[in-house]
């Protein structure tokens, strides 16, 4: 299921972030543990906990019933972090 979360992230999610003007970031990517940076436009947005439950672990948790989002914002990105 790995694979199918991986596109989930890459051609869903991060369209639909950078469309809005943010910038999604994959920081891990384990098994069914999915963490994600926001920046740009949603860095430190007070949004973000509702964009998490509400747009993306849905989006993961439709490939994946057991998949576990780890949701981090800010200007500094987690070192090793992959900008999509």
């Amino acid at each position: 299921m790995t694979r199918d979360l991986d596109q989930v992230v890459r051609e869903v999610l991060a369209p639909l972030l950078r469309a809005d003007g943010g910038e999604l970031h994959l920081v891990v990517l384990d098994g069914t543990r999915v963490h994600l940076h926001l920046s740009g436009r949603f860095a430190g947005c007070p949004g973000n906990t509702l964009a998490k439950n509400r747009v993306l672990l849905p989006a993961l948790r439709a490939v994946d019933p057991d998949a576990e989002l780890v949701l981090t914002s800010g200007a500094l990105v987690p070192e090793g972090a992959e900008k999509l």
